[in-house]
Formats: structure tokens, C-alpha cells, sequence
């Protein structure tokens, strides 16, 4: 039963990563199609509400994914470096994907976050051009999947690993 219930979480972490991958692309996709003015490196431009939209709903569920892959994942206290040296390799991994799960929900929320608040004024924006940042938000969305399934998967196996040896 333990199987299927990590299969699952696994799958539920992928199921929300893609959708929000998918929802940054779509962000990207509405952002271009609304009337734009472009001069070398300046832009003017409408915001786009469905941009907007799709963009929060990227968010909110990479934020959703990132929040169930750090609860059912567990709690790996490693405090200092003598305890990394001696964890196992699983818990060693484990450690090194939260790291890195979080490292990119940072870049990739920041990116979305970005492109959202690009398309939340009333009124048309000129500046500098602000291309891509949904789309790289999207991008990185389907990398935190993997990281963050490679986190639960190793901590689950490393939690399993000193429950059965008593590591």
C-alpha cells in the first residue's frame, strides 16, 4: 500500500507541475497576441487579462506542488557538515534535490511573478521589453517536478532505509 500511495504523490507532484508549465506557456501565448508597439529594445503594449490569469493559476500551482512535495517528503536535518559526510547516499540526494527544488521554485516564481505583474495594469506599459518570463516560468516549472519527485522519492527511501536498519 505504501507503493501506490508513493506512486501516487509522485504523480500528483508531475499532474501540478505540468498543469502549471502548461498555464505558463498558455500566459506567454495570450500575453503575445494582445497589440504591441516595438522600437529597438522598448516596447508598448496592452496588458493582457487572460495572461493574467493563467499566469496566477501557474503560480499558485507550482506553489501548490512545491508545498505537498515538502510535507510528504519529510524533514531531513542535516545541521552540519560532519553529518553530510557520514548521511547515506539517499539522504545525501534528498538534501541535494530540496536544495535544488527550492532554488528553482524561487527563479521560476520570480519569473511568473514577473510576467503576471507585467499584465496587471489597466493601462497600456511602455519600457523596456519584457519577453519570455511566463514562458521560462513554464519552463521551469516542469524542472521543479523532477526535483521535487527526486526529493520524495529519495527521502521516502531514506526514511525507509533507517527505519529498517536504525541508521
Amino acid at each position: 500500500m505504501v507503493k501506490v500511495g508513493g506512486v501516487l504523490v509522485c504523480l500528483l507532484i508531475i499532474a501540478l507541475d505540468v498543469a502549471a508549465g502548461i498555464l505558463g506557456f498558455q500566459a506567454e501565448v495570450a500575453q503575445n497576441k494582445v497589440k504591441h508597439l516595438r522600437l529597438w529594445i522598448f516596447e508598448c503594449r496592452d496588458p493582457s487579462h487572460d495572461a493574467f490569469k493563467l499566469g496566477l493559476a501557474a503560480a499558485g500551482l507550482l506553489a501548490l506542488a512545491h508545498v505537498i512535495a515538502n510535507l510528504l517528503g519529510g524533514c531531513m536535518c542535516i545541521c552540519s557538515q560532519d553529518e553530510l559526510s557520514k548521511a547515506s547516499p539517499n539522504r545525501q540526494l534528498s538534501l541535494a534535490c530540496l536544495v535544488f527544488s527550492w532554488i528553482i521554485l524561487a527563479v521560476g516564481m520570480s519569473m511568473l511573478v514577473i510576467g503576471i505583474l507585467s499584465n496587471n495594469k489597466s493601462r497600456a506599459s511602455c519600457g523596456l521589453t519584457h519577453h519570455h518570463f511566463l514562458s521560462i516560468g513554464g519552463i521551469l516549472c516542469f524542472v521543479h517536478g523532477l526535483f521535487c519527485v527526486a526529493y520524495y522519492v529519495s527521502s521516502s527511501a531514506a526514511s525507509h532505509e533507517e527505519g529498517k536498519y536504525g541508521a
